[in-house]
């Protein structure tokens, strides 16, 4: 019993650092019915008696295994006895893309809807997930961004077009359907230092229940690989805390990296109507810094929770400091006479429409903050757009390619006519129809 108590103050201590002193009202928690979600699903609920905390459970069932359904049902039973709401959110591949990223990002989409205007949710990733994760990086050559651990708190902005069917009789989060008030969703991990053997203990000794996923066993995964290497390791004499405490060295060696790049970003930088330029003074910094601004720069852009691999990002470097143009992860990185531009990438974006309806977010960036265009729709401005542009509008945007970054910017239709377009100050009559909702580059910076 002992460690138990220990591990519930472990947890207090944890959350006390990541969120108080003073707590909000109502916390999220997403719960897939393992050991370590589970043994989350305890230690905040006993954590709730002390500090009052209203906790809303979630579980996400990929359709990608047969048991899912039944393991939802089973943390829907075990929230109902502790006297918690609780929802599966069901979502369907399409076929689209690479699955396992595709069901990644699909979690983070689905929660965020589902969430209403509670801003905080838990997730359990643990110990040997940060050392897991360490070692398939370190095997794919990522350098410091890479290698570091995972954060505590990660804030992910933007809603995108995924959609789920919600499961469970209990009330949603208040104020679910308030999207365009809400704040940003956090992401918090207060179960980094507890090692997955502890929170299974934790459980065992409580007489908790979980259920074990068979593609944790299964090596074609990647994770598994390694998940069995550490295991070797350790019969050897290596520890799994030691990659962890590497991995959290590297994510201090990251923050002031990008404080360095955050500066550099004040000097060399701007923030344009279709992206992001930087001077030519870019080709004169280090090498890591220009690296990482057009690594995260391409993230912003693009709205892509996962940096493109470090090697991918040398090569669209290497082709932009010698005058070239490059796609990478939905962008374009292309170098002019006296700048280096990064702008949307129009393929990844041009089958993408949504209802002009107020709140609406297009592109994980772009808001409708007007009622006036209830009936049309948003969408990239394409070739057509460009065609309904007069000469004037054309040319009175600078600093990138006018053509190639034109295509790609957000537009509301009404039918066939193109009725605003911001990057060209079309439509607005001095109102902002459409408004880029996310923070700025140098925020997103500091914050990863």
């Amino acid at each position: 019993m002992a460690q138990t108590q220990n591990l519930d103050q472990r947890f207090a201590d944890a959350m006390g650092a990541l969120l108080g002193p003073d707590f909000p009202s109502d916390l999220a928690l997403a719960v897939s019915g393992g050991g370590d979600s589970m043994a989350m699903l305890t230690l905040a609920h006993n954590w709730t008696h002390r500090w009052g905390v209203r906790l809303w459970v979630v579980t996400i069932d990929h359709g990608l295994r047969p048991e899912a359904g039944e393991e939802a049902a089973m943390v829907a039973a075990e929230c109902a006895a502790l006297g918690h709401s609780h929802h599966t959110l069901r979502w369907t591949f399409d076929g689209v893309g690479n699955v396992q990223a595709r069901a990644r990002e699909a979690r983070l989409t689905l929660i965020d809807q589902w969430r209403g205007g509670v801003e905080h949710v838990l997730m359990a990733h643990s110990q040997d997930d940060v050392a897991e994760t360490f070692l398939m990086r370190l095997e794919r050559g990522a350098g410091v961004d890479g290698l570091a651990s995972m954060s505590s708190r990660r804030t992910v902005t933007g809603i995108a077009d995924e959609v789920g069917e919600i499961i469970g009789d209990g009330p949603l989060p208040p104020r679910a359907e308030q999207y365009a008030e809400r704040s940003p969703m956090q992401i918090i991990r207060p179960c980094l230092e507890f090692s997955r053997a502890e929170l299974r203990h934790y459980l065992t000794t409580l007489h908790g229940v979980w259920v074990e996923d068979p593609s944790n066993e299964d090596p074609k995964f990647d994770r598994v690989r390694v998940r069995r290497l550490l295991s070797e390791m350790e019969e050897t004499g290596f520890a799994t805390a030691w990659f962890a405490s590497a991995a959290k060295r590297m994510t201090r060696a990251r923050k002031a990296l990008l404080a360095r790049a955050a500066s550099v970003w004040d000097q060399i930088g701007a923030q344009t109507p279709a992206g992001l330029e930087f001077n030519r003074a870019m080709a004169e910094i280090e090498d890591d810094t220009a690296l990482r601004l057009i690594s995260y720069g391409c993230r912003y852009i693009s709205g892509n929770a996962y940096a493109p691999r470090e090697s991918v990002v040398e090569q669209a470097w290497e082709v932009a400091r010698v005058g070239g143009t490059i796609t990478l992860h939905g962008c374009v990185v292309h170098t002019s006479r006296d700048r280096i531009a990064l702008y949307r990438e129009f393929n990844a974006v041009k089958s993408l429409k949504i209802t002009a309806t107020k709140g609406a977010i297009w592109d994980d960036a772009w808001q409708v903050t007007t009622a006036k265009f209830e009936g049309c729709t948003v969408r990239a401005l394409g070739e057509d757009g460009w065609g309904q542009l007069s000469q004037i509008q054309r040319e009175q945007r600078k600093g990138v390619p006018k053509h190639a970054a034109a295509l790609a910017q957000p537009s509301i239709w009404d039918g066939e006519k193109l009725v605003v377009c911001p990057a060209f100050e079309v439509g607005q009559d001095g109102d902002v129809a459409l408004h880029r909702c996310d923070i700025g580059f140098k925020a997103f910076l500091l914050s990863h």
